[in-house]
């Protein structure tokens, strides 16, 4: 059985080329990056080389990247240390962020006496700018806000420009989880005026275990992993140098070939919705990720008009990978806190949600078949109905 993965947003397969770089450094640069000799020397000019050209992506200094392990160690981090060293009282978020971000904030509360600010987004998903300068204004208590770029769910892009220039006019702090959006689209820090940001290079086809904090150096924020003066102190332990030198390739191959790699996704993905609307009846896209001018044009959120919650054991029975919600929930009994913020109760109760994400290397051909696999399910589904309906 051939097998189609359709889970992208979740992780990305490696690029060869990726794989051909972190060898050759396994192989040859094994030194520790932190010695003073020329085989640790050679390890450290490898970093500093990526360094660089991730700065350069973003239009930073060099010393504002951090490699971290992931985007989740990245969001911890600006979150906890936000408050443990910049004096954060205060944090404004919503319900739609990656659990990470979502669970160090209540650890903040809970630990830390934290206040907690959610902006509820409406039925498509969207915050809306102005409750955030809002809630902005009502306190003056030194804030945190973190909201991020592209939704892991429904792909819906956040205006991360206008509300960091809110955050800057209202003297708060501004972070993004970035990591669905980061070398997929074009980000340029020197003009949107964000303190922190994060990145996990598995998701645009680099190695997992391998990420970077943007960290604006003018924040003044400080590390909680100590023990060592690696990454500007703000991340002690030895460095993962084949990781860090596959997260640069990754970024490389992405960002040179961006143009052509996004307009070949969002011709697959508009492909998708066509052939799903036409064929499914009753199916409705989540959010506005049917919508390719306000949504990240890897994910597309879809809900089936039944309620299944084996739907991706079905597919997967099929040869198909795809997700019910993001990598972080699945496997979880109950909605996750995206869905349950954009459906209605008896949308919860009746309807499927199923997320499809992409890269370039999907194919017409593998939507297709998830179509019929789909198509497949739906009409068995209705058969077990009508019979239970018998009984």
């Amino acid at each position: 059985m051939d097998k189609i993965y359709l889970d992208n947003a979740a992780t990305t397969p490696l690029s060869e080329e990726v794989i051909d770089a972190m060898v050759g450094v396994m192989k040859f640069n094994f030194g520790n990056p932190s010695s003073t000799h020329s085989y640790g020397q050679e390890a450290k000019i490898l970093i500093e080389k990526v360094r660089r050209e991730v700065a350069d992506y973003l239009h930073v200094t060099p010393a504002e990247i951090i490699f971290t392990s992931c985007g989740t160690e990245s969001n911890n981090m600006i979150i906890k240390s936000s408050v443990d060293h910049l004096g954060v009282e205060r944090i404004i978020t919503s319900p739609l962020e990656h659990k990470c971000v979502a669970e160090s904030v209540l650890d903040m509360k809970k630990r830390k006496g934290i206040e907690v600010v959610y902006l509820r987004p409406d039925k498509n998903g969207d915050i809306d700018l102005g409750k955030l300068e809002e809630a902005l204004k009502s306190s003056d208590k030194k804030t945190l806000v973190t909201l991020m770029h592209a939704n892991n769910e429904i792909g819906n892009l956040f205006d991360i420009k206008k509300a960091a220039e809110i955050c800057k006019a209202n003297h708060a702090l501004f972070h993004s989880d970035t990591v669905q959006s980061m070398a997929h689209m074009e980000l340029d820090f020197s003009e949107i005026p964000i303190d922190f940001a994060s990145c996990s290079a598995h998701k645009f086809h680099g190695p997992k275990g391998s990420g970077f904090a943007f960290i604006r150096k003018s924040s003044g924020l400080k590390g909680i992993i100590t023990g060592g003066p690696q990454e500007r102190s703000l991340r002690a332990g030895t460095e993962n140098v084949c990781g860090i030198v596959g997260l640069g390739k990754a970024l490389e191959i992405y960002v040179n070939n961006m143009d052509e790699f996004a307009n070949k996704i969002k011709e697959i993905k508009q492909y998708a919705i066509e052939r799903i609307a036409s064929e499914i009846p009753g199916v409705k896209f989540n959010g506005r990720s049917a919508d390719l001018e306000k949504s990240l044009y890897t994910v597309l959120s879809v809900l089936l008009p039944y309620k299944d919650p084996m739907i991706g054991l079905k597919l997967d029975m099929k040869g198909i990978a795809i997700s019910q919600g993001s990598a972080c929930s699945s496997g979880a009994s109950h909605p996750s806190m995206v869905m349950m913020s954009i459906l209605d109760e008896e949308e919860m109760e009746n309807t499927t949600p199923l997320r499809i994400s992409f890269s370039h290397f999907t194919t017409k051909e593998e939507i297709d078949a998830l179509v019929d696999a789909l198509k497949e399910i739906s009409v068995s589904f209705e058969i077990e109905k009508a019979n239970v309906g018998h009984r």
